[in-house]
């Protein structure tokens, strides 16, 4: 079958490097890709968010299945336009992506189908939400309600830091629309767990687990990022705790979905918040995680392609996930500067270290050729470099140990990624 993947980060090469390993698939496109995509599929220069070229490049080459891999496209219908134009494609619908896609329709939906989460209020003006903020308890968290590259989160310490966010939120408009309106939330205390899982509209898989590391810098101190590191599974994530969020969380959320005419097929990433009072949910995503993907795929026994024909099937229930008994850490090589200011366009060397060494892996965030065909930095995240040990100790000392085989301009990561396994 004929495979394109949409998007062009370090997730999409993930996506990609394990879909390629199917029999299943004889030609595999991505559009755009980048530099470390193009090792597996043929790049397309063709944007996330340009359906119409999409729909009429899929139609010409013949594509049996499209996955949509962001969370814009997702959020925007890309999935629906594929549809319409009688193509065959993976991940929510732009109803069900809603999910993702609004933080107060998220907050509604397990209010109203009693699915644990952090207390709560919605803004739509300045004025209201600083009236709000005059009494409530701190610190507070403060979210932009739409997509903000997973940056639109601002936890306020202070009556004055909360202040300063609903203006950086609502009146700066720092993440543009999506902080039109916002959410307050109780802020929350406990280990942070990320969990993937597949859906099919009604049944629902679920993945192993990760712990993404969300700030910038070292002793998660800095900027909120789209992630700097993350590591699987995540020995907090226990047996219990597992029951309990399939009983209250996981397949409740897939039932809510589909009685609210929102019939979710895809991909559900739950953030959780482990909490002295039991899991609670922090955020969902429709989509792969990244940097999370970079370690739960590698640890998967599965056909990627399977699964996911599956969840467009309803046959989900028909699968058994399976991974390795074994631990992944993902270490990300960033520009200096990000997530604000940094420079692109920097040759990066090393990356032949990765052709033949087994359990270390390297996927291209924000790369591409220069027209000398070298690799060059395109992006504040360039690399993800995942290795796989026996236990989290192994795969985090063999991710640092392959961070040092990558050099270029301006390389900057965290030293602490997986820091608190040694500290369980």
């Amino acid at each position: 079958m004929k495979v394109l993947i949409v998007g062009g980060g370090g997730r999409e090469h993930a996506i990609a490097w394990k879909v390629a390993q199917s029999p299943k698939v004889e030609k595999l496109y991505c559009a755009p890709g980048n530099a470390g995509i193009a090792r597996v599929a043929e790049c397309v220069n063709i944007g996330v968010m340009d359906f119409e070229k999409l729909t009429a490049f899929a139609k010409e080459k013949e594509i049996d299945l499209t996955i949509v891999a962001p969370d814009d496209p997702l959020a925007a219908g890309a999935v629906d336009a594929f549809e319409a134009a009688g193509l065959r494609a993976f991940g929510p619908r732009k109803d069900a992506a809603i999910l993702e896609g609004s933080k107060a329709f998220s907050k509604d939906l397990m209010k109203k189908y009693g699915i644990p989460t952090a207390a709560y209020e919605t803004f739509d003006s300045p004025e209201a939400a600083l009236t709000y903020l005059e009494t409530a308890d701190m610190p507070i968290v403060l979210k932009a309600d739409g997509l903000a590259l997973g940056k639109g989160v601002l936890i306020c310490n202070t009556l004055k830091e909360a202040r300063e966010g609903v203006r950086t939120l609502m009146l700066d408009k720092q993440f543009g629309s999506a902080g039109n309106r916002i959410v307050a939330e109780e802020f929350m205390t406990g280990r942070e767990v990320s969990v993937l899982s597949f859906v099919d509209g009604k049944n629902i898989q679920i993945m192993t687990s990760a712990q993404d590391h969300k700030r910038a810098k070292d002793g998660d101190q800095g900027l909120n990022t789209g992630g700097m590191g993350t590591f699987s599974p995540s020995p907090f994530y226990t047996e219990e705790i597992d029951a309990f969020c399939r009983e209250h969380i996981y397949q409740p959320t897939v039932d809510a979905m589909r009685e609210e005419g929102r019939e979710f097929k895809g991909i559900i990433f739950f953030g959780l918040m482990l909490t002295e009072k039991g899991p609670r949910v922090l955020e969902y995503n429709a989509r792969f995680g990244d940097p999370e993907t970079q370690v739960v795929l590698p640890r998967m026994k599965n056909d990627l392609v399977e699964v996911f024909e599956a969840c467009i099937d309803g046959t989900l229930d028909q699968v058994q996930l399976e991974f390795e008994d074994n631990a992944a850490v993902c270490v990300v090589l960033a520009s200096e500067g990000y997530p604000e200011h940094y420079e692109k366009g920097y040759v990066i060397s090393g990356l032949e270290r990765f052709e033949n060494a087994k359990g270390y892996y390297v996927f291209h965030a924000g790369s591409k050729f220069d027209e000398e065909g070298r690799t060059v930095t395109n992006g504040g995240r360039v690399l993800g470099v995942t290795a796989v040990g026996r236990d989290l100790k192994e795969a985090r000392a063999g991710a640092y140990q392959a961070a040092e085989w990558v050099e270029f301009d301006n390389k900057y990561m965290r030293h602490d990624i997986g820091k608190a396994i040694e500290e369980a």
